[in-house]
Formats: structure tokens, C-alpha cells, sequence
């Protein structure tokens, strides 16, 4: 079964979130039946096919971009013949230039739209886009989302509950590097071993200045990876408020951020906008076994974290809550490792990539054989 993968961004000129899942869709999924390709943009195009382990990566041109929307004019050729070998098209939502090449090339394919997300912030570019927009789901056969939290809050979903089928994200630990005794050493001398951990890109919706005003009045030790547009701001901010066990690290590869998790104490979640549909880097704390503090805006970040079991869940933008349950974890180490376990627990159950490709694979077979009985 050949599907067609379609999004703005991917690996290797992209590493975010909805990249993450695309890769681990196309690498489960192959354990599966599934044999993935993908169609992406790049502003330095490779000559040829990309071969990243199990699947292969097609890349277009791309010319301009708007509204942090991505253009190019070679790629409706490239859609066209790659859609054409496939059995199954799976779009990547949201990008308003896809909704275009999907109409102009007027595939006859079974498709289905993986709904990562509702349009957030350009709520005045939306107003244009709706009637597209629609059009452009309702011509889909299926609509994924990656929880039933998410599902329930959309108002762009609650009109296609019928199609809509919950697949949530999942990861392959084997896939992460293993342990390095050594490198967790150097980190333990450096930060000690109880600090809480942030993982992610400095983005406005991450609630990263939450955290911050949240440390004010404890000592525990916080430890930030990342960066991102807000990275001056936000140490600004810190040494504005005179904040002093707070630890900046960047940008670390995955050999780093492994031994971080694995030392943690805690991962601290602070996302207080709609726009983090899910929290990748949340879910690898429940992977390695870490309690979790996370605000409930209504999205899978509380699929994953489960209030009082896997951790805490407290209201968004408030940071005396933010404290109080860090004041809670930190103080209650027993309960804290408690919560760890079954946040580890709920990822076997639920968010393994291997789960995940079974359920993508039953999807497209579903697909397929309604294609069937409909030419019979």
C-alpha cells in the first residue's frame, strides 16, 4: 500500500513537531504495509529522492511565502505524478497552499487529512481562507486528530464528527540514543539531579514567561532547552526578575536532551494557547518516566497528562497555580515518582509508534476497500 505524504516542511530542513509524527507515521506504518513518501518544500532543493530510513522524500522549490504559508510552482507537477503512483493521500493540516495544489491536480484518490491543528493566530487571514478551507475538508474522505480532547473542543471539527477518527501521535523510544553513563555524569555534575525540564522551540504560545514568573519565591532548579524568537525576551524577562537557578542551555542534540530526561525530576509544560494541539516534547517525558505539570487548554497535552494520575494539570496563564504544582511535586518525591510510573505506563498503552502505525495502516485499508465496493 503506497501512501503519499503532503506538508510544507520536513526533515532534514525541518525539525519540529508535526515532522516528528509524519517521520514516525511513515516509519511505523512501513512494519505495517504502509510504503510512505514524501512531498515538502525546501528553499535548496535536493537533485534527487531523499532516502531517510524507510521512506522516501521528494522536495519542490520553494519560491515565496506568505503568512508563514509556503509556495512553489513546480510542486503542483511533483503532487501530480507522486499522487499518481500512490493508493492513499494524506494531507497535512493546516497549510492553505495545499488545499490549492489539491484542487488544481484533481486527484481521484482516496485522502485523508491529518487536522493537527486549528488556525490560532491569523484568525484575520482565516476569514479569507474559510470558504477554502472547507471545501477543502469536506471534499476529504477521513479527518484525523491526534485526541479526543482536541476533537471535542474544535469548532472546525464538530461539523465532521462522522469522518473524524482519533489516531493519537505516537513515539519509538529504540529509535532515541541510548543512554550515555558518561554524558548523564558531565549534566549531573553540572545541574545536579533534581531540576525540573522544559523541552521545545521559544514560541509565543509555549508559555515559557509563565514559567518564569511561576519561579519567583522557589529555588528549585529549572532547566530550559531550546531556542527561538522569544529566546531575548524571555532572558530578559528572567534577569528582570532576578531569577537565579534557571538554566539556559539552547539548542542541544538528541544525545543531550536524552540524558536531561533521563536526570529530570520533572517535565514542566507551560503551553497556554490553543496552537500546541498536542506537545511532542510532553509526551517524551511520559517516555522516559517523568511526572508532569501542564495547563489545560483543551488540547492533547491533557490526553497525555493525566490530572492527578500521570501528574498535574493546572489553568493556563497562571502562574501562582504553575507554582503551587511545582511546590507539590517537589516536596512530595514519592508521589512524584508515582505519577512518573504511569505516565510511562499510559505511553505503553497508548502513545507507542508502533500503535500508531497499526492504526494508520487500518485506516488506509479502510479507505481502500470502500474505493472497492464503490466500483463494484
Amino acid at each position: 500500500m503506497r501512501v503519499l505524504h503532503f506538508y510544507k516542511t520536513y526533515l532534514p530542513d525541518s525539525m519540529g513537531g508535526i515532522e516528528q509524527v509524519i517521520f514516525q507515521m511513515s516509519e511505523s506504518g512501513a512494519r505495517h504495509g504502509v510504503d510512505s513518501t514524501v512531498l515538502t518544500l525546501s528553499n535548496n532543493p535536493a537533485p534527487g529522492v531523499l532516502q531517510i530510513r524507510e521512506h522516501q522524500v521528494h522536495q519542490a522549490r520553494m519560491d515565496f511565502q506568505l503568512a508563514s504559508t509556503g509556495f512553489s510552482y513546480s510542486v503542483f507537477k511533483q503532487f501530480r505524478e507522486l499522487a499518481a503512483e500512490a493508493d492513499v493521500v494524506n494531507y497535512h493540516f493546516p497549510w492553505p497552499f495545499m488545499d490549492l495544489v489539491h484542487f488544481v491536480s484533481d486527484i481521484k484518490k482516496p485522502s485523508v487529512v491529518s487536522y493537527h491543528s486549528d488556525i490560532i493566530r491569523q484568525r484575520h487571514l482565516l476569514k479569507l481562507y474559510r470558504p477554502l478551507m472547507r471545501r477543502f475538508l469536506d471534499s476529504a474522505d477521513r479527518i484525523a486528530v491526534a485526541s479526543p480532547n482536541y476533537f471535542h473542543t474544535s469548532d472546525v471539527l464538530k461539523d465532521y464528527h462522522d469522518k473524524t477518527r482519533v489516531i493519537t501521535y505516537g513515539l519509538d523510544k529504540s529509535g532515541y540514543p541510548t543512554q550515555d553513563a558518561a554524558r548523564t555524569e558531565r549534566w549531573r555534575q553540572k545541574l545536579g539531579d533534581k531540576f525540573f525540564l522544559f523541552v521545545g522551540v521559544m514560541r509565543y504560545y509555549k508559555g515559557l514567561h509563565i514559567l518564569l514568573e511561576a519561579m519567583q519565591g522557589l529555588n528549585y532548579p529549572v532547566v530550559i532547552v531550546g531556542a527561538g524568537p522569544l529566546e531575548a525576551e524571555l532572558h530578559a524577562q528572567a534577569r528582570a526578575l532576578g531569577l537565579r537557578n534557571l538554566h539556559f542551555l539552547g539548542f542541544l542534540g538528541d544525545e543531550d536532551k536524552v540524558a536531561l530526561l533521563e536526570l529530570s525530576y520533572a517535565v514542566v509544560f507551560p503551553s497556554h494557547l490553543r496552537s500546541e494541539a498536542f506537545g511532542i516534547s510532553l509526551l517524551e517525558g511520559a517516555m522516559y518516566g517523568k511526572p508532569m505539570i501542564s495547563s489545560e487548554i483543551g488540547t492533547g497535552t491533557s490526553y497525555i497528562n493525566i490530572h492527578n494520575e500521570t501528574g498535574l494539570v493546572v489553568p493556563p496563564s497562571n502562574p501562582s497555580a504553575f507554582r503551587e504544582a511545582m511546590r507539590t511535586l517537589w516536596e512530595n518525591p514519592v508521589l512524584a515518582a508515582q505519577m512518573g510510573e504511569k505516565a510511562q505506563a499510559r505511553y505503553q498503552n497508548l502513545f507507542t509508534a508502533d500503535e500508531m502505525g497499526r492504526k494508520w495502516a487500518a485506516l488506509y485499508e479502510e479507505l481502500l476497500e470502500e474505493k472497492a465496493l464503490a466500483y463494484a
